[in-house]
């Protein structure tokens, strides 16, 4: 399921201006560790990324009436879409291309399992993977593709 990005507010849009955006827990090592995966195999810098503790990821998740104190969904948005969980999952590894593309063949699954098998991972996730004590800061080169509102790019 997707929405469209022309649900989210005009200063979020103007944010994200048209751009691909991955939105991740910042201080989950798990959600962390999809940021710098997708960092080494986007190789053509498709994605930008904000991290759901930012500014920008904070109007986000509010504009989807999402709750904005506990990430149990990282969101990427492709082509004009916004995709949570799983499906967010699919959508990025759809965008990078082979062989990371196969992955996507997650949207297969059945919704129900889909869904429960995202939730207990995500509900579990600080205990089984671990939790930073606070949001990774990104060197000046990968900051380049941080976002935030009243932020450039």
């Amino acid at each position: 399921m997707s929405r469209a990005t022309t649900l989210l507010s005009t200063p979020v849009r103007q944010a994200i201006a048209g751009r691909d955006l991955i939105v991740f827990d910042g201080e989950c090592v798990l959600c962390s560790g999809f940021f710098r995966f997708m960092l080494r195999y986007d190789r053509q810098a498709r994605f930008a990324f904000a991290t759901a503790q930012s500014d920008l990821g904070q109007a986000i998740y509010t504009d989807l009436g999402l709750p904005t104190g506990d990430f149990e969904t990282n969101l990427v948005c492709v082509d004009g879409r916004i995709y949570e969980k799983l499906d967010a999952f699919a959508a990025a590894m759809s965008a990078i291309g082979w062989p990371w593309r196969a992955l996507a063949a997650v949207r297969l699954l059945p919704e129900p399992f889909r869904s429960a098998l995202y939730l207990r991972i995500a509900r579990n996730r600080y205990r089984l993977f671990g939790r930073y004590d606070t949001c990774m800061i990104p060197s000046p080169k990968v900051r380049g593709r941080f976002l935030d509102l009243g932020a450039d790019g």
